[in-house]
């Protein structure tokens, strides 16, 4: 049976005001977890390779502007009329804290990756089951 124009623009108003059908928890549980783990990820290199980017920046820095940069001392390094030379001394003797930074962030590393590992068997482990029902 046909329902009477009436009818049918009433239900796709209502239909219209609700709004999109939200998506289901299961989804939104995984966009969350891989969130949470490319935020860990981001956060594990930049932690770890702060010091390598450090001096990086400070040598790039110093060679453009025909700087000396050493970690004997702070040298004057003239950059638009102002002296950035002890920032660049300092950004470059912060390289040495890549002794500790690079194996703690190997570490951080690993145990970023086990628990991913663990977090795929598992999503791997219920779509399987899903699945055989």
């Amino acid at each position: 049976m046909q329902e009477p124009p009436d009818e049918q623009s009433r239900r796709a108003a209502s239909a219209a005001e609700v709004g999109p059908v939200p998506a289901s928890p299961t989804a939104a549980r995984g966009r969350a977890l891989v969130r949470a783990y490319g935020f860990a990820l981001a956060a594990i290199l930049v932690i770890a390779l702060f010091p390598v980017l450090s001096v990086a920046a400070a040598g790039i820095v110093a060679d453009a502007a025909g700087c000396e940069l050493n970690e004997a001392a702070a040298h004057p390094c003239l950059i638009g009329g102002v002296d950035f030379g002890e920032m660049l001394y300092a950004m470059g003797v912060l390289g040495w804290l890549m002794l500790g930074s690079l194996p703690v962030g190997g570490v951080l590393l690993m145990g970023w990756a086990i628990a991913l590992l663990v977090h795929l068997r598992q999503w791997r482990a219920m779509r399987r089951a899903g699945a055989r029902r």
